[in-house]
Formats: structure tokens, C-alpha cells, sequence
């Protein structure tokens, strides 16, 4: 009997031993760039908690991305416990019940070290459903031996950058037939959302009325502000094929060295410093974006963020994945050894970090000015709607910009009135 006791508590234990051993979490994420880096990390939360990570990895993409996700969130998939979140996503997420709202387990106090535009862009009627993981923004790349040779100064307006475009275009015109004054993302995308925000509200522009539900497209602030995109930009500084441009194509035109200036996001600054990628390596500098004259610079904030599923069985054990991923200790990590720009303010300040990225300390002025793009549940059909409307805004010289907007803004109106009506 007493054999039979004993035989029967360690069959017990080897159980629970197997049970515990065998203890996971589902993550789902992007095709990330640094998968070693991602491996690593990945085993060390393992051997510290005990729980394994089973990681489905989507597209790199962002639309393949969350086409994957949100199938699975419909479903109410339980077997989905933590996934990571493009910044326009978290609104869609939270109305629709599939994102758990954090607040109990990420108070105010705990979100203090995080850059303000990245808490915003996860918070939605109050409740905050997102941990900010990595973070990006506009900014504005220029030539910094072109300006010096000119005694300039980085332009502080848009009407500086012009002038100081063409001056130099004007005295390169010898050594450099093809030099354009302004690159950046103009093609009808999302991307062209990113950059006219960036002129709009630089200018004091304001896109949505979300106290009143209103669209605001129709204000002077706002025409004044495309106006000047249509007439001094494309087709001025920057070539009319810019219409045709996402990030690669204005990123190649930089640096063959045909355009003195450069809209674009942090992961540039790599390759445009890259001897192997770049024929101006070590020739770029990093600024602000410019405003116009009575704004204040802004930055369209990008980045992905964590979130856990309101349908896992495994609220808390994601919860710990995703404090270990997001703590300053491996956002760190992830800025030493991939560059990574990190969510965390106290780590532009780590003398290691600025020693291998001496960039982020512009970066994080960069950051401190980040606005996210409007939180919309039905931020994609949002999206639909202003890039048709800016794409036919500035695309012709003779565009009727404030009729454009009106009809734009009738049809956003449309939009609030049936995400209202699906809210309720």
C-alpha cells in the first residue's frame, strides 16, 4: 500500500512537473529585422520566468500585419495572448473588445518615462490599451556639407528651406545637374497622410474636432497650408515625381545625392550613412522638421507598441512578457545592438546609448514633438478619404483646394456618423 502511495505522488508530480514545463504564451508579430536579436531576448525571458514563448510571425508589412491579427481577434481566437500593435491600430482594437484595457496593470505613475505621443497613441475614451515598444517620427535629414559650404544654418520654416533649396541647387547647377531641393513621401498612401499632417498642423492646422465630432479640413490654417505644399514644394524644390514616392524611392534620390533635403523616418539614418548603401555616408545630419511661421514643429509620431488580447486565458503570464520586453533593460538592448530608437526618455540620456547612436540626442527632441495621426476606429477608411483628397489637392496647380476639402470633409462627417452608430 504504502508502494502504491508513493508510485502514486510521483506519477502527481511528474504531471504537474510537465504541466509546468510545458507552460507558454502565443505571441504574434511582425517579420522583425533583427531575428537573432529577437531569439536571444526571447530565450532569456524564458529561462527567467519558466514560460516558453510561441511566436507566429506575420508579413513585415503593416496592412499583412494586422489583416493576420484581426482575423484571428474576430474569431476571439484563445489561444492569441500577446501580439504587437502598429500605432494607428489601438483605437480599432479597444472599440471592438479585442484589446484588454491595461490600466490596472499600467497605472499613470508607470507611463511617466514613456514619450507622451506614444501614451496618447495607445489610449483610447480614457483607457489606455497598449505598452509603447519602439517609437519613430519625421524628421527632416539635410546635407550638412552643402549648408556649411553655403553658411547655413538647418532651417528653422519652410519658407527658410526653399530659399536655402534653391540657393543651393542654383550654386550646384555645374557640379550637379539633377540636384533637387526636397525629397519626401507624396504618393497617394499612407504615407502621404504622415507628411501632409506634418505641414498642416506645423502651420497651427487642425484635422478633426473630436469634442464636437467634426472634421475640420475646411479651415484656413489647413488650405493655406496645402497651398504651400502644391506651389513651393512639388515641382518647386522637390521634382513632380516625388507624387509617385513612398520611402524607398525619396530615401535613393537622397543619397545619390540629388536632393539637399530629406523627409523621413529614423530607420534612414543607417543607410544613409552607410558607405555599401550611401554615396553621401557621413555627409547627413538630422533637425527638426520646419513649421511655418506663426506654428511650432511637428512630427508625426510611428512606432509599434504591445497589447494583450481580451480573449486570452493568459492575461497575467502576457502581462510579465510584456514588462520584461518593454523594461528599460531590453529596450536598451534592442538600442545598442539593432538601434533601435527605444519608447523610453530616460535612455536618450544613457551615455552607452548615445555613445553607439550619438543621433538620439536629436532624436529625442524629435520625439518630444510626435503627434499621432487622428484615433479613429475606422482609421483606415479615414486614411482612404485623406489620401484622395490630398493626392488631387496637390497634384495640380489649378486644384480647387477648398472645395476639395469640403467635399473631404463631408465625407469624413459620414464616417464619425456610422462609427458612432456602430458604437452604440
Amino acid at each position: 500500500m504504502d508502494r502504491m502511495c508513493s508510485t502514486l505522488v510521483l506519477v502527481l508530480a511528474l504531471i504537474v512537473t510537465s504541466v509546468c514545463a510545458d507552460e507558454h504564451i502565443n505571441f504574434v508579430m511582425w517579420k522583425p529585422n533583427q531575428p537573432e536579436l529577437w531569439r536571444e531576448v526571447i530565450a532569456t525571458f524564458e529561462r527567467e520566468s519558466g514560460v516558453r514563448i510561441v511566436r507566429e510571425i506575420g508579413p513585415h508589412s503593416s496592412t499583412s500585419a494586422h489583416a493576420l491579427l484581426a482575423q484571428k481577434l474576430k474569431n476571439r481566437d484563445p489561444n492569441l495572448d500577446v501580439f504587437l500593435m502598429d500605432v494607428i491600430w489601438p483605437p480599432e482594437f479597444a472599440s471592438a473588445g479585442w484589446a484588454m484595457p491595461l490600466d490596472e496593470l499600467f497605472p499613470v505613475e508607470d507611463r511617466q518615462d514613456f514619450f507622451s505621443g506614444a501614451i496618447t497613441a495607445c489610449t483610447f475614451r480614457n483607457k489606455i490599451y497598449g505598452v509603447p515598444f519602439w517609437i519613430s517620427g519625421g524628421l527632416l535629414y539635410y546635407r550638412k556639407d552643402l549648408l556649411k559650404t553655403y553658411r547655413m544654418k538647418p532651417p528653422k520654416t519652410w519658407d527658410e528651406l526653399v530659399r536655402q533649396a534653391k540657393k543651393i541647387v542654383r550654386g550646384e547647377r555645374e557640379r550637379n545637374r539633377v540636384l533637387w531641393g526636397y525629397s519626401g513621401q507624396f504618393k497617394q498612401y499612407e504615407g502621404l497622410v504622415c507628411n501632409m499632417q506634418e505641414f498642416l498642423l506645423s502651420n497651427r492646422g487642425k484635422l478633426l474636432d473630436l469634442e464636437d465630432r467634426r472634421s475640420t479640413l475646411d479651415n484656413t490654417s489647413n488650405i493655406e497650408a496645402i497651398r504651400y505644399v502644391r506651389d513651393r514644394i512639388i515641382g518647386s524644390v522637390a521634382p513632380r515625381g516625388v507624387l509617385t514616392y513612398e520611402e524607398p524611392e525619396s530615401l535613393h534620390l537622397f543619397i545619390q545625392g540629388h536632393a539637399v533635403f530629406h523627409r523621413n523616418w529614423p530607420y534612414a539614418w543607417e543607410i544613409a550613412n552607410s558607405p555599401k548603401k550611401s554615396r553621401i555616408a557621413g555627409r547627413v545630419a538630422i533637425t527638426l522638421l520646419p513649421h511655418f511661421p506663426k506654428g511650432r514643429s511637428v512630427s508625426t509620431l510611428g512606432g509599434w507598441q504591445f497589447g494583450i488580447s481580451a480573449f486570452s486565458r493568459k492575461k497575467r503570464r502576457a502581462w510579465e512578457f510584456i514588462k520584461f520586453m518593454t523594461s528599460p533593460r531590453i529596450q536598451k538592448l534592442f538600442a545598442l545592438r539593432a538601434s533601435q530608437a527605444p519608447a523610453r526618455r530616460s535612455l536618450y540620456m544613457d551615455p552607452e546609448v548615445l555613445s553607439r547612436n550619438p543621433h538620439f540626442a536629436t532624436l529625442k527632441a524629435v520625439f518630444d514633438i510626435t503627434v499621432p495621426r487622428p484615433l479613429l476606429p475606422l482609421y483606415p477608411l479615414y486614411s482612404d478619404i485623406l489620401q484622395r483628397f490630398y493626392s488631387r489637392a496637390i497634384s495640380f496647380k489649378d486644384s480647387a483646394v477648398k472645395l476639395l476639402a469640403r467635399q473631404a470633409d463631408k465625407k469624413v462627417q459620414d464616417l464619425l456618423s456610422l462609427s458612432e452608430a456602430a458604437g452604440r
